[in-house]
């Protein structure tokens, strides 16, 4: 696809140094076009943050392709993560999947942790493209599609078209919207397990992840490729909880926690008692159900910024990935800056929707009573619908 000059001279802006900020800026970079990365921190964090990512091939994947890395994604990728095993609070299995040699690469959806990924993207991509210590203090619109950008470490500048791909608390979504996240009602403590000093566990977490899920509550065990185990106790609980029991003191947040899942299985209970001494508690936050904004000719948003959701759907990189893929093709394709944010922005509304729907679903199913065989049930009708398509 050929790229014309006036496509090119655009200046460029994208807020948030991310999956999905780093996977537009090298399919525009592969297409010829020039953009900035203003990232706050002040260097990579990446291996830091989330755990193991299944990348699908109608999105994900879709976006490596046209970034030019998707040989290189399934070098790094581990396709065994895909092992996925189901249970409630006695230990009890309801799914116990390994995944299936025989599929295709290209129906399969391996696994690779954030940081690799993020690592792929960043060996690509021109390292003049990405600022980093440029923490977004301030947006004010110029009009005519012109956004003035402050940042905290005193530069301004100005570009013609703003791309928002910084997160759930983006600073660039007040330019498009009042609408806010909600917090969903469900909190998250993120531990992490080394798989090599606790044998007993890396057998029963076995290879990719496993969930067990009871009593409005839930245990979630995923492999790493760093060997890993991370862990996320799951449950409902008021706005207000993570303040009361914060504090500097992991083996008290611990002691909390294996309080909360006191009658739950001992193998279960050990995902909290064979983690390292750092817990991060995390809020689901979450933007409404079919949420739209008024478009800007010069400003609009993709990944969590756009359409942040409960993990419960699995698709939070994936989407990311496929707005900057979808996005990218719209800038090539349109001389016009508003023509390509229309463009991208009704596609992007139109299935982000749908996904933000299943995932509000799965995450009250997985939450309610006997959530376990509800589950099992949910993901045999996916694989029964699998198969009747062919």
């Amino acid at each position: 696809m050929t790229t014309n000059n006036s496509t090119e001279q655009r200046r460029i802006a994208i807020i948030g140094g991310g999956p999905g900020g780093l996977t537009l800026a090298l399919i525009l970079q592969q297409h010829g076009i020039s953009s900035t990365i203003y990232e706050r921190e002040h260097e990579d964090l990446s291996h830091e943050r989330g755990g193991s990512l299944d990348i699908h091939e109608e999105s994900g994947q879709l976006a490596l392709k046209e970034a030019g890395l998707y040989e290189a994604f399934l070098q790094a990728a581990r396709f065994e993560g895909e092992d996925f095993r189901l249970m409630d609070k006695t230990g009890t299995l309801y799914l116990d999947e390994v995944a299936d040699e025989e599929i295709s690469e290209e129906q399969r959806r391996p696994e690779i942790d954030r940081g690799v990924l993020c690592d792929l993207l960043l060996n690509k991509l021109d390292p003049s493209t990405i600022q980093y210590g440029y923490k977004l203090e301030k947006v004010v619109s110029l009009g005519e599609g012109k956004t003035e950008l402050h940042f905290e470490n005193g530069h301004l500048t100005v570009a013609d078209l703003v791309i928002g791909a910084d997160g759930a608390f983006s600073r660039v979504r007040p330019l498009l919207t009042d609408t806010d996240v909600e917090y969903s009602g469900l909190t998250m403590l993120e531990l992490n397990v080394i798989a090599d000093k606790h044998p007993d566990l890396a057998a029963f977490n076995a290879r990719g992840k496993m969930f067990a899920l009871d009593d409005h509550k839930g245990i979630l065990g995923q492999l790493n490729g760093n060997g890993r185990i991370k862990v996320y106790a799951s449950f409902n609980a008021s706005r207000d909880w993570l303040d009361e029991i914060r504090n500097d003191n992991p083996q008290e947040m611990k002691a909390t926690l294996l309080e909360l899942f006191h009658d739950w299985s001992e193998p279960l209970k050990n995902y909290i008692r064979y983690a390292e001494d750092a817990v991060v508690p995390r809020r689901i936050y979450m933007l409404p159900v079919g949420f739209r904004w008024e478009r800007n000719s010069g400003v609009t948003l993709i990944g969590d910024a756009a359409h942040v959701m409960s993990p419960f759907a699995g698709e939070g990189v994936n989407l990311a990935m496929l707005d900057a893929l979808e996005l990218a093709i719209a800038i090539v394709r349109n001389k016009q800056t508003p023509v390509a944010i229309e463009e991208y922005e009704e596609k992007m509304f139109q299935y982000a929707s749908e996904k933000a729907y299943v995932s509000n679903e799965n995450l009250i199913l997985s939450f309610s009573e006997n959530a376990a065989p509800k589950f099992a049930a949910l993901m045999q009708s996916y694989q029964d619908l699998y198969e009747q398509q062919g």
